[in-house]
């Protein structure tokens, strides 16, 4: 092993004694071994040794932020889980809570951020929700930062992108969980390499103006610190710079230069105070502070007896110092200084100030912890489960852009979302490559594609299923526009019947089939006739007076006249003649009564297939008339002297004689030669009953059957089951 990076971590290990347990050690060791089993000497193109930033991380994770063993050992360890196989050997060395740490951090590596300048907050809440577990940002926010201190080796394109995502990303997260250290350095690092003039600038106005600021800073503090003596206070007083990026920020946006930065810093005075006198006592040296220099009520700031939402408490004075600089003045504990710098309740505010349920449980959480010395902060850290943002998703569209959805989100809604056009018009999707419905719920990450149909419209069991208001608003409005367009087609059909009927159509008639069908706009009933849930001739029943007309004439009301062509009627055309051939296909046998040659007969005129004809005996006919009387078609047989077959059910029961099966078979087809279909025959108790199913030329021919079937021995009972 290289010596320099064993000298390396040997100081690492130095650093690690202060915070980890000394029996956790073995485990930093053994982490340490893999790195360098896997890498060795090797380098990242840029020349940085990768055992070396693993150990820098790490210093990072301990030192900077203050974590824990398991968050110390996935910062080592985060460059072999990205090899091949790193995570299984990871998995079978290491305990569960650094796996899923490791895991939460390769599910942010592969979130793509190309667009993260316009949709920052989005991916900053999508981290947070794939992480899980909010020590995998605050490690990914540890490697991000000794990414950034050595970002100098990389090409520029490399460091505009790098230095791009951690501002938008990484340095927001570091503010928003209290790591403001961290944050200032990620932001002046970010500006160095974004606009590198004006960091070199501020720079060095800093350096040039440092010795002014130190002599100014202790003239300042000097009659403070010997009254706060006087009076037995134990305090620490130190000034604290604006970082760079800040300055050059408000230089900006006050439209100033370098000299005319009225708060380039602030004088801290932090107390070693007991929790019961914290209050007092920092109201003590605002009187102290304000009795040596004058103050500027409107800047006082006391976030004592009220502290900020976030858990900050500190009274903020402004003062006129010497040389009449304005100075701020910033009181507070050793306490209060902790939370402000380190805690990770900072600035965590939800949707505009609105606080879920998780959020005021974890904030309490916080406050507990804040409290209680007898609590640290890494076991806190170690309990927490993000979920903050468990109502919210954020996906991506193919091109990268970042979406944002509720919960629960389907397909269907991330199309409407894209646009209403593509709503409107999807038939399904792919969803990580893979083809999903429209029904599909999203999860956080997805990567999706719509696939669109121009023939798809809207479908009123949608509603059934987005969540969306966007989605659910756009079904409402393009059903609503399906329903004006059939309505329009509807109202055509039925005006260009009636002028074929020579009635009038009028306001009366109009007031006649609404209240017929029970519709209170005539838009409904047009849009019923347009879908085929009314039908004309119903109508046409409804408006003209009743009168007796021929078959033909019926028909010719109902079908295309092609087809009416192939049809025979009788010589007044009074009946449709059917022959016993059945060689028109416009009509068909109706299965519900299966009639055959010399059964009395009508025809059913159906919307779809053609007219049915069924037996006058028929059980459905009596519900077939009161419904579509105008449906009715007289019919009879024509008998051409040549042999036709039509289907028969027979039902036979009786006593359960031995062979009882063979005898039934034999007389249907040796006795008569009738084809026979199936045969079923149960037995219970010395008893039978039987179904034939069978194939006869007509009416006559059937009954022949019937009286030899009532011959058998055994038989009882033989009937016509249609």
């Amino acid at each position: 092993m290289n010596a320099e990076i064993e000298k390396y971590f040997s100081d690492f290990i130095g650093i690690c004694k202060t915070s980890i347990p000394e029996k956790d050690h073995p485990k930093i060791q053994d982490a340490f071994s893999l790195v360098c089993e896997v890498f060795g000497d090797q380098c990242f193109k840029s020349g940085e040794n990768i055992v070396v930033h693993s150990i820098d991380v790490a210093k990072v994770v301990v030192h900077e932020v203050g974590l824990g063993i398991d968050s110390v050992l996935a910062a080592l360890l985060h460059n072999v889980h990205y090899q091949d196989p790193g995570s299984k050997i990871i998995g079978s060395r290491f305990e569960k809570p650094v796996v899923s740490i490791l895991e939460g951090m390769a599910k942010i590596n592969a979130m793509g951020t190309d667009t993260v300048e316009l949709h920052s907050e989005n991916y900053r809440k999508l981290m947070l929700a794939m992480a899980g577990d909010v020590r995998v940002i605050l490690v990914k926010i540890a490697d991000r930062l000794q990414v950034m201190r050595n970002l100098d080796s990389q090409p520029e394109e490399v460091r505009i992108k790098i230095s791009v995502e951690t501002s938008y990303l990484y340095a927001p997260l570091a503010h928003r969980l209290g790591l403001y250290y961290i944050n200032s350095e990620l932001l002046d690092l970010c500006l160095k390499h974004q606009n590198p003039e004006a960091y070199q600038t501020v720079s060095h106005r800093l350096k040039e103006t440092d010795r002014e600021r130190a002599s100014f800073v202790a003239e300042f503090v000097k009659p403070i610190e010997a009254k706060l003596n006087s009076r037995g206070f134990s305090f620490d007083m130190k000034a604290r710079t604006k970082s760079i990026n800040s300055i050059w920020r408000k230089m900006q946006t006050q439209k100033v230069e370098f000299d005319e930065v009225m708060d380039l810093f602030a004088i801290r005075v932090i107390l070693n105070s007991e929790l019961a006198t914290e209050k007092s006592d920092c109201w003590q040296v605002y009187s102290v502070v304000t009795e040596e220099y004058q103050s500027n009520p409107k800047r006082m700031r006391d976030w004592i007896t009220i502290p900020k939402s976030n858990g900050y408490e500190s009274l903020h004075a402004t003062v006129l110092g010497p040389h009449g600089k304005w100075v701020e003045v910033q009181i507070r504990t050793r306490r209060m200084d902790e939370i402000a710098e380190k805690g990770l309740a900072a600035h965590w505010k939800y949707k505009g100030g609105t606080v879920t349920s998780e959020m005021e449980k974890w904030l309490a959480n916080v406050r507990e912890i804040l409290e209680n010395p007898d609590l640290n902060m890494v076991d806190f850290i170690d309990d927490f489960k993000m979920n903050v943002y468990a109502d919210e998703i954020f996906v991506f569209t193919p091109k990268g852009d970042l979406r944002k959805l509720p919960a629960g989100a389907t397909l269907l809604d991330f199309a409407y979302e894209v646009h209403s056009g593509v709503g409107d018009r999807c038939i399904g999707g792919k969803v990580n490559g893979k083809n999903v419905t429209l029904r599909h719920k999203l999860h956080n990450g997805d990567q999706i594609s719509v696939d669109t149909a121009n023939h798809q419209r809207p479908k009123m069991d949608w509603l059934d299923f987005v969540v969306t208001s966007k989605a659910k608003n756009r079904i409402k409005a393009s059903l609503n526009e399906e329903v004006k367009r059939e309505a329009e087609n509807g109202k055509e059909i039925l005006l260009r019947k009636v002028k074929n009927w020579k009635i009038e159509y009028n306001d009366e008639s109009i007031r006649k089939l609404l209240k017929y069908y029970k519709f209170k706009l005539a838009q409904d009933l047009y849009y019923n006739i347009s879908v085929g849930k009314i039908d004309t001739l119903e109508i046409k029943d409804l408006l003209v007076e009743k009168k007796e007309e021929s078959a033909k004439q019926l028909v010719a009301d109902m079908l295309p006249k092609e087809k009416i062509q192939e049809l025979e009627f009788s010589s007044g055309d009074d009946y449709l003649i059917i022959d016993n051939n059945l060689k028109n296909v416009i009509y068909k046998l109706a299965p519900c009564c299966n009639p055959i040659f010399g059964d009395e007969i009508f025809g059913f005129v159906t919307i779809g297939e053609g007219i049915k004809i069924h037996r006058s005996t028929c059980p459905n006919a009596p519900q077939m008339i009161e419904r579509y009387p105008y449906r009715f078609i007289k019919a009879r047989w024509q008998d051409t002297k040549k042999k036709s077959s039509f289907q028969a059910t027979i039902r036979i029961s009786g006593t359960d004689e031995m062979n009882i099966v063979g005898s039934i078979s034999h007389v249907v087809s040796k006795d008569i030669g009738v084809q026979m279909r199936s045969i079923n025959i149960d037995s219970n108790n010395g008893a039978f009953d039987g179904t034939l199913r069978v194939f006869v030329n007509g009416l006559d021919h059937l009954e022949f059957l019937i009286n030899k079937l009532k011959s058998i021995n055994g038989v009882v009972s033989v009937s016509r089951a249609d």
